[in-house]
């Protein structure tokens, strides 16, 4: 019996064919109309359907390039199943270069939505109706807040022998974070709908890193052909297994002033380890920023400036600290040579 057409925002998508979509979201104030661009490859044969996203806030642009390579890529041919790919949700901030709407709202605080509420309400409602209640599992992509940078990590709330916990260990990230679900985001949204959602963490905002971005489009790979959405063998080098982080915190200024940091990303610190200072411009009064615990470095500020009180080093806590560091050295070493930077 042949597949049935896949329909999005009233455009039918036949089966062994790729059609791009314009969902009608708003109009700017000039009246001009904005809309979510989405790209729908519908296979031939059945199986799941992937939503992979990004741009949820307007300033995390890596996953807009992850998703625009995941659509180039050779081994989306003979796709079994349906793969809906978003670049950019939040239209929006992506114009004004803006985590938030132009209500200052958060999108991914406000689903499930609703048509008659705030423009964040009514976003969300718009893009779950549309697009989130149509998949049965889902990829969402992020990168650090502004002046923020992550190591490549994933975020989900595992259950053991799950399929979230399936997923996330197939995507090839160094770090899982088992992660409680924030009310109103798309993950709290899906994950209560029963479908298996992951939140991948890399890079800064308003930057391209491209250290985040092919691990990025590598990991959507995987977690497809785990899926059994792509047929063939996987050819690359396998990273190292990701360890799963039982907690994390972040190392905060103790006093007002300029950091002067003393660890990288990705680095093994131990607990009451200086990971920076903090002075006045005259270096009469200093502070030592200290570990609160052993474990690994997965976010830190990349802006010196920095008032008493502020996050400025993430730190993961592992059982294995020894695994863990393991694996982040092995993601590493997994993008060597280096990928050429995009500028």
């Amino acid at each position: 019996m042949p597949r049935a057409p896949f329909d999005l925002a009233g455009v039918a998508i036949a089966p062994g064919s790729r059609t791009q979509v314009d969902v009608p979201a708003a109009r700017l104030y000039t009246h001009a109309p904005l809309s979510i661009p989405v790209e729908v490859v519908h296979g031939r044969q059945a199986g799941p359907t992937l939503l992979v996203c990004g741009g949820i806030h307007g300033d995390e642009i890596n996953g807009v390039e992850i998703v625009r390579r995941l659509l180039r890529s050779r081994q989306l041919q003979g796709l079994r199943g349906t793969l809906i790919a978003v670049p950019i949700v939040n239209v929006f901030g992506f114009v004004q270069n803006s985590r938030y709407l132009p209500d200052r709202r958060d999108l991914n605080r406000c689903f499930p939505g609703s048509e008659s509420g705030s423009l964040g309400g009514r976003m969300a409602a718009l893009f779950r109706e549309a697009i989130v209640d149509q998949a049965t599992h889902i990829v969402d992509l992020h990168t650090g807040a502004i002046h923020r940078t992550n190591l490549p990590q994933i975020r989900a709330q595992l259950v053991a022998g799950g399929e979230t916990e399936r997923m996330a260990n197939a995507f090839g990230a160094p770090v899982i974070l088992n992660a409680e679900l924030r009310e109103g985001s798309l993950r709290h949204y899906a994950q209560n709908r029963g479908i298996p959602v992951l939140t991948y963490e890399a890079g800064e905002a308003l930057r391209f890193d491209e250290w985040a971005i092919t691990p990025g489009v590598r990991g959507v790979l995987r977690v497809m052909r785990r899926l059994g959405m792509l047929s063939g063998e996987h050819r690359r080098r396998e990273p190292p297994a990701a360890e799963v982080a039982n907690g994390s915190s972040w190392a905060r200024a103790p006093i007002d002033g300029i950091l002067r940091p003393r660890v990288r990303l990705g680095a093994r610190v131990a607990r009451g380890e200086v990971l920076g200072r903090v002075a006045d411009p005259f270096g009469n009064a200093e502070g030592e920023v200290l570990a609160m615990a052993d474990g690994i470095v997965i976010g830190m500020s990349r802006l010196p400036l920095a008032n008493e009180g502020e996050a400025l080093f993430h730190i993961a806590r592992f059982d294995a600290i020894e695994e863990a560091q393991s694996a982040v050295e092995g993601f590493h070493s997994s993008l060597e040579p280096p990928p050429d930077p995009l500028y």
